[in-house]
């Protein structure tokens, strides 16, 4: 029995994007300790804001101030908090309708112990010590005694501060455990002794690189083995403008699909050893390694003439 392989894996995609002038004013609210919302055209003040009415669609702009006070409407306990949430340790997600707002803002609330969450507390915001202009200005939610009164009429704001929050980044990752199974592991194999082995479908014939473990145009199990390249033609490609975080390649660099000798799937691939602008479809490319790599490093040309296109159009 082959050795089960796994490895830590982790997708991050930090996401920037600018604000509008609403989204502006709530977050530099945030900063100057201020919660604004937004009122529709039927009178209903949404927090936190939006820009497009949910129901009408229609733009709305109307800035209101709310309480920093509120209403729990329902809740959920987190007792093992994970790295990078707001706490770090265990406490209550909770849907909060801050005073004077008509909907409720997600956020976290610092309790000893579920057996004092309930929905119908009240609760008041908790600033953070160190305010940017973010959703983490709140820095949690904390029980308040106070009895709920009649929320009176929530004040017109202009949204005006000194400094406005134009921009932000919102960080998205993903990390995971990832165990490939046994035609994925053949394929991983076979790389570190530099070989490039897929597997043949039994019905459609098509050899799949890399394998799946199954057909994915006829869903049946694959296990014939099939070596294929090492060489192979480029069928389309993308020049890369962007340096990845932790990458170390100068951009501009191409990225490309590359079939295979005697593969119908193409795997993806970059292209060295040319400057990025005289990259083509139909370039023969054959891998590069490097000592001690499990995988080639990069595809360059071989020198052969182009691909006719009619010999990879199918794989395009």
């Amino acid at each position: 029995m082959p050795d089960i392989l796994s490895a830590p894996l982790v997708v991050e995609f930090p996401f920037t994007r600018s604000l509008g002038p609403v989204q502006s004013a709530f977050l530099t609210g945030l900063r100057e300790r201020t919660v604004l919302g937004v009122r529709t055209g039927d009178g209903k003040v949404l927090v936190p804001p939006v820009e497009y009415d949910p129901v009408t669609a229609e733009e709305i702009h109307d800035l209101v101030e709310v309480a920093a006070t509120g209403t729990v409407t329902t809740w959920a306990w987190n007792p093992q908090p994970r790295r990078d949430q707001p706490l770090d340790t265990p406490f209550a997600w909770v849907l909060v309708r801050l005073d004077g707002a008509d909907t409720a803002l997600l956020h976290v609330l610092d309790a000893p112990g579920p057996e004092v969450v309930r929905t119908g507390m009240r609760v008041r915001v908790r600033w953070a010590r160190d305010r940017t202009g973010a959703i983490t200005d709140i820095a949690c939610f904390e029980p308040y005694g106070s009895e709920p009164g009649e929320p009176g009429e929530p004040a017109a704001h202009d949204g005006e501060f000194s400094d406005p929050v134009t921009g932000i980044v919102t960080p998205a990752r993903l990390d995971y455990t990832y165990s490939p199974g046994r035609a994925q592991s053949a394929y991983l194999e076979a790389l570190a002794d530099r070989r490039v082995v897929g597997e043949r479908c039994p019905s459609c014939r098509k050899v799949y690189v890399p394998p799946r473990g199954a057909c994915p145009t006829c869903g049946v199990a694959t296990d014939e083995r099939v070596e294929v390249g090492p060489r192979g033609t480029v069928t389309t490609y993308c020049v890369v403008n962007i340096k990845a975080k932790n990458l170390d390649i100068e951009v501009p660099y191409v990225y490309a699909h590359i079939a295979l000798d005697g593969a119908d799937l193409a795997l993806h691939a970059r292209i060295g050893g040319i400057p990025y602008d005289q990259v083509r479809m139909g370039l023969r490319v054959e891998p590069v390694w490097t000592e001690g790599s499990r995988h080639p490093d990069h595809y360059r040309p071989t020198g052969e003439p182009d691909a006719d296109y009619d010999t990879y159009k199918e794989l395009v």
